[in-house]
């Protein structure tokens, strides 16, 4: 995965969480993981846990939190 692939999607998942923040805490780990289960297909989450499993550098606390509820695809 390249360097910008990996910013790209780090501000993506960035900004489903910032959008999320604004929702009650109730809602939000499963707002942002039904989000990203729905819209983002399987290439871009296995990517997104490939980061994560290296440390998830520049992601925001609810996406790692998240991460636990966002369906993990099989690896290619």
């Amino acid at each position: 995965m390249s360097h910008d692939t990996t910013e790209k999607l780090v501000r993506m998942a960035n900004q489903i969480a910032t959008f999320f923040l604004s929702q009650p805490e109730a809602v939000r780990i499963e707002g942002v993981a039904n989000h990203i289960n729905k819209f983002w297909e399987p290439r871009m989450r296995r990517e997104l846990f490939e980061h994560i499993d290296k440390g998830g550098e520049g992601l925001l606390p609810l996406v790692m939190e998240a991460s636990r509820v966002i369906k993990r695809p099989i690896a290619a």
